[in-house]
């Protein structure tokens, strides 16, 4: 008999007792206000059946409170008249409500066709899936507001699609449920996310994810492929999975996922390309062409420079010199994060145990993030559900999203004071983005740490040290996986138990 991947221990068999509120510190004191540890809703073995308000229910409920206080939180911007910059003191800015009249939808052009869409084609077709519809009705119905009708319709479905999220971050960790709390009451979620369609890919990129852990590599594939046709950086999570698939031995699969994707990425872009060329390539042009953005590192760089440097002709920082010389600082950040995936892989073939793929999807996207010259607000958005997935310990997540609400306060002042009303001094600003910096790239030091010593990651120690996102790639290690890390000087690690999904050979 042929042998066949192991199905994820988690999506394809019955759970064992999921993980108590008392396993994470930071939740066990925070539940003593609430009833104790282990209070009326706990996921508990001896819980009475039948209980309508099981874990998974009360996330999704959390999650979507979240989201309708955070359409709350956006109306003061919702009529589109933003006068003395109500958009930035009310902290309700979004590009939804911006763009709608920016790529011309209220006059009913076409994205592609008769106006150039600075964002990948899914994006784009969304925006006119929903805006042409309603750009037709308004002309019918003139005393409807076209804008607030668009941003109404977009909030629905980016939060569906949030909510989407939610649900399949529960399907992955069936055994720790209240891992989920943390993207459901998030408020970077409540902040961010109708600032732009950023959960178009986030939503994509899960199904794809939860797809793999199914192992259905082809469809995982897809959407992946339709998540990067949306935003790039799904087609990001291919490194890990091809790392990972590497080291199991399950490279086939990880093909089939690979052409799953560029086929999908292909069929949905392959119209515009053909037909309105100068409008596709306007996306690859615009970030090719874009200066230093406001809260990057070269950012901070380059207000470091103007503390030595002049920055006239002669007298320039590095950072300045780069500001100036932006083909240059677009190759010296692909490099840099060229090597931060050279050096992720290296980790995912040394570690004692084989990482597992929220660690390394993670991983990647914040080096990307962390190099790039260009961290819109709402990219925060990318990174939850991943360190969800990765390390679910409240503590360092809590640190970092007050470094997040801290920009994002920072981040307004900044703009008014672009506008010509200064808030804060410069350097306020800069110290917000430093912060923010700082704990991303320390959440990244600790989910490292928990590769390299996989006795302190929750996650394994509930799974029975295999991962749950993994479906395909829970097998053992192949063999020249163990010659590799000799090479390198790395203790081979004890064997790895079985998996309570693999199936019996007989």
């Amino acid at each position: 008999m042929s042998e066949q991947p192991s199905p994820s221990p988690d999506t394809d068999r019955r759970d064992e007792p999921p993980a108590k509120a008392t396993s994470d510190g930071f939740v066990r004191g925070l539940s003593e206000a609430i009833g104790g540890p282990l209070g009326s809703h706990a996921v508990r073995p001896d819980a009475r059946r039948g209980r309508f308000w099981s874990a998974a229910r009360i996330i999704l409920a959390l999650t979507c409170l979240t989201l309708a206080l955070s359409w709350v939180q956006k109306s003061p911007c919702q009529d589109g008249n933003w006068q003395n910059d109500v958009q930035y003191t009310r902290f309700c800015y979004t590009d939804v409500l911006a763009l709608y009249y920016a790529e011309g939808l209220n006059e009913g052009k076409v994205p592609y066709r008769d106006q150039a869409v600075e964002y990948p084609v899914v994006t784009g077709y969304f925006m006119g899936a929903l805006g042409l519809p309603i750009h037709a009705y308004g002309e019918k119905h003139p005393d409807i507001n076209q804008g607030t009708w668009f941003y109404d319709a977009n909030a629905l479905v980016l939060s569906a699609l949030a909510i989407a999220t939610a649900a399949i971050i529960l399907a992955l960790r069936r055994r720790r449920p209240w891992d989920a709390a943390i993207f459901a009451l998030s408020p970077i979620l409540f902040i961010s996310a109708t600032v732009n369609w950023d959960f178009l890919a986030i939503g994509l990129a899960a199904i794809g994810l939860y797809l793999w852990s199914k192992n259905k590599a082809v469809w995982a594939g897809v959407f992946l492929g339709l998540g990067a046709a949306a935003k790039l950086w799904p087609l990001f999570i291919l490194g890990p999975l091809l790392i990972l698939a590497m080291r199991s031995g399950t490279v086939k699969r990880w093909i089939w996922a690979f052409a799953g994707a560029a086929v999908a990425w292909a069929a949905v872009n392959f119209p515009v390309w053909q037909l309105y060329h100068d409008s596709w390539l306007k996306f690859f042009q615009l970030n090719s062409e874009r200066p230093i953005d406001w809260g990057t590192f070269w950012y901070v760089g380059r207000y470091l420079d103007g503390k030595w440097n002049s920055g006239g002709p002669g007298d320039e920082g590095p950072f300045q010199w780069l500001s100036n010389h932006v083909p240059t600082l677009n190759w010296l950040t692909y490099g840099l994060f060229g090597l931060a995936c050279v050096a992720i892989a290296l980790l995912a073939l040394l570690a004692p145990r084989r990482p597992r793929l929220s660690q390394l999807a993670f991983l990647v996207v914040a080096a990307f993030l962390l190099t790039s010259k260009v961290w819109s607000q709402q990219y925060v958005l990318w990174l939850l559900p991943l360190i969800v997935l990765a390390r679910p310990r409240w503590g360092a997540i809590v640190a970092w999203t007050v470094a997040e609400i801290g920009y994002f306060t920072a981040f307004y002042a900044e703009l008014m004071g672009a506008g010509g009303k200064q808030v804060i001094p410069e350097g306020t600003f800069v110290l917000a983005a430093t912060l923010r910096l700082v704990t991303v790239a320390v959440l990244c030091g600790l989910v490292i740490r928990e590769i390299v010593r996989p006795e302190l990651d929750v996650v394994r120690q509930t799974y029975r040290d295999h991962d749950p996102d993994g479906g395909p790639l829970n097998r053992p290690d192949v063999a020249w996986v163990a010659s590799l890390r000799s090479r390198f000087g790395v203790r081979s690690p004890a064997p790895e138990p079985p998996s309570p999904a693999e199936p019996i050979k007989v």
